[in-house]
């Protein structure tokens, strides 16, 4: 069973993949939607034995590498952590993998979008059920490639090309430091099992080794070098430029990426590697300032998207920083939570979005939008719910998970918590803006778009909706459900979570004072009120609000000039020493000395040959004389002598 959950998507992936022209688009679909219905059952039951009544599971395939000292198997570990992630991921992928089958019903290339789906959730799966860094490494690498594949889906649009190109760049980028970090792990551990790396770390704390020319802490070095992966994948400030253009892909590849897949990635292996952080206080307060600093970062640039898209993607950049610094003030288990309701009702929100973009005939623009909510009243109950559960109000998913976080790092009580608490409570305001801000331009006012669209807006078929319902029920109830345990006294998460005695954030963040609580909320619903009054009661002050503070509005609207710097500190460089090679190094100097400089030679040679054959006889027989002469000479003086 365990083995089927995890194994159910690839089988589908490979039939569709390779025999969908055979079995045709309503077979692939068929069997991708099969294989992962019946594996998020799995994943539910999974869940209930393994995060509920504590049975944890090892289940070692075969012996994956014997070299040396470098041994390790392809084996599946099922702890409670690993089980809450399956549970998501299944349900989620099952949820998008049937939504797919309306959203991407005219499309010509159905059988290849369900394989890459498919093929994404069973790397996602790989990665949260490895038992080593190299399996992990394996599923992280695995969700690259399908990310890559999925985002330049509609390969015809130059702008779908350059995303999937860029996203995988940047992933590379903090790929390269995860695989330094895993390299450092067998280097001083010379394991890379979890069991075996976790039992040795208490004894290498305090121990310290030369990197780039310098004494640095070992166990400091590696955490660091793994979240630099996190921050890739993750989507981190520095490493985020990806995650919004990664929109270019079709809707569904959107809720996929963005909800419980490829995103969540970074934060799963913090928490799973939380044996390492734990005895770094250096990597806890870098990567409590980092998630923080992201929270913030995107949620002011989430403000002012026009792009319903757009908006969703940067609030996800910004609930992934909660995420983290809930980690870095030792919180795993509130991180984790968050992770799982934010799955939900993120999922709802980009799959909610899908359905306005469909029913508004393809257009994301939310200027264009407007007055709609009675034409498609279903999915305006959705995103109400949706939007409400990512706000962080009562009683929906998000209020539970993002209040624990908020209050776990003001229970701290240190610098980087402080940080984190008063940047999250920012975002959390925000949060309720552009949250409604969305609803409003959408949903509200007069209908901006030409006749012929409004004339065609109708709500999407029931192959789009019903899934939804799924998500809305996990938006509303996974909350306290869940709160009790995962964010309870720890217990919930033994063996899977290590938590230091000392660091208390978590348990403390129950006894905060009542300010600390209610803010969020309250903020939150001040967000609200101003996004009803700027785009409902006097929807002239936006702009007039924008154009009084137009140096702040450009710098959010150009998203912090974020991809300007790195054109100009490495496109550009880039491109210049690119094309002083291609011209001088390539064009002048190798292609010059060598093949283009061979056959110049050669053609002025033969020019000046080609003169001595002028046709006339008495040159021959000049030229012949001369030749006589050359060889009696030689013959006498030369020969001869």
């Amino acid at each position: 069973m365990y083995t089927a959950c995890v194994f159910l998507p690839l089988l589908a992936a490979i039939i569709a993949g390779f025999f969908g022209r055979l079995i045709g688009d309503r077979g692939s679909q068929w069997v991708t939607c099969g294989a992962l219905v019946l594996s998020a059952a799995i994943g539910l039951v999974i869940c209930y034995q393994v995060a509920i009544q504590g049975q944890v599971v090892d289940i070692t395939l075969f012996t994956w590498v014997s070299s040396g000292t470098l041994e390790f198997a392809w084996a599946l570990h099922f702890d409670t952590l690993t089980a809450v992630m399956v549970f998501v991921v299944t349900v989620v992928s099952a949820v998008v993998h049937v939504y797919s089958v309306g959203y991407m019903g005219h499309d010509p290339h159905i059988p290849r979008f369900m394989a890459y789906l498919s093929l994404f959730t069973f790397s996602m799966l790989m990665l949260v059920t490895a038992d080593n860094f190299i399996q992990l490494y394996f599923g992280w690498e695995g969700v690259g490639l399908c990310s890559y594949l999925l985002i330049g889906f509609w390969y015809t649009r130059p702008s779908a090309n350059a995303a999937a190109i860029k996203a995988f760049l940047v992933n590379r980028i903090g790929d390269f430091g995860f695989a330094l970090g895993i390299f450092a792990i067998f280097l001083v551990f010379q394991a890379v099992d979890y069991e075996t790396v976790f039992a040795m770390a208490p004894d290498i704390a305090g121990q310290s080794l030369e990197f780039l020319g310098a004494e640095v802490d070992t166990l400091t070095l590696i955490c660091l070098l793994l979240f630099i992966g996190a921050m890739g994948k993750s989507a981190q400030i520095g490493l985020h430029t990806w995650l919004p253009d990664a929109m270019e892909g079709p809707t569904p590849v959107s809720a996929l990426i963005h909800a419980a897949t490829m995103v969540t990635a970074g934060v799963f292996m913090v928490a799973r590697c939380s044996p390492l952080f734990e005895l770094s206080e250096t990597a806890l307060v870098v990567v409590t300032v980092v998630g923080a600093s992201t929270a913030f970062m995107a949620a002011t640039i989430g403000l002012v998207q026009n792009d319903i898209k757009r908006v969703i993607a940067y609030s996800t950049c910004s609930q992934l920083g909660y995420m983290f610094f809930a980690c870095g003030v030792s919180a795993y288990g509130a991180g984790i939570f968050h992770l799982m309701t934010h799955g939900f009702f993120k999922a709802l929100l980009f799959l909610g979005a899908g359905c306005v973009i469909h029913a508004m005939s393809d257009e994301q623009d939310m200027r264009k939008m407007g007055g709609i909510w009675r034409m498609i009243p279903a999915t305006y109950a959705l995103m109400w719910i949706g939007s409400l559960a990512l706000a962080g109000l009562p009683p929906f998913a998000g209020f539970f998970s993002k209040d624990i976080i908020l209050e776990s790092a003001y229970a701290a009580h240190s610098g980087a918590g402080g940080y984190a608490f008063w940047l999250g409570v920012a975002a959390a305001a925000m949060t309720g803006f552009y949250s409604w801000r969305l609803l409003f331009m959408t949903f509200h006012g007069p209908a901006r778009a030409d006749e012929k669209v409004m004339a065609h807006v109708h709500e999407s078929p029931k192959i789009m909706i019903l899934p939804l319902l799924v998500l809305a029920a996990g938006s509303v109830f996974a909350g306290w459900l869940g709160y009790g345990l995962a964010a309870g006294d720890g217990a919930f998460w033994a063996g899977s979570i290590t938590v230091l005695p000392e660091h208390t954030a978590l348990a403390d963040a129950h006894h905060v004072p009542l300010w600390v609580k209610a803010l969020p909320t309250v903020l939150g619903l001040g967000g609200i009120a101003l996004a009803y009054w700027l785009y409902i009661r006097a929807p002239e002050m936006a702009a007039r609000l924008a154009e009084s503070l137009r140096a702040l509005y450009l710098f959010i609207f150009n998203k912090w000039y974020f991809d300007e710097l790195y054109d100009r500190i490495f496109v550009e460089p880039a491109k210049r020493l690119g094309h002083g090679l291609w011209k001088v190094g390539d064009g002048d100097l190798i292609d010059g000395v060598g093949p283009d400089g061979i056959a110049a030679a050669v053609l002025i040679l033969s020019r000046r040959a080609s003169r001595l054959q002028s046709g006339y006889v008495y040159h021959y027989a000049f030229a012949m004389l001369i030749g006589v002469a050359f060889l009696v000479s030689w013959y006498m003086f030369g020969a001869g002598g």
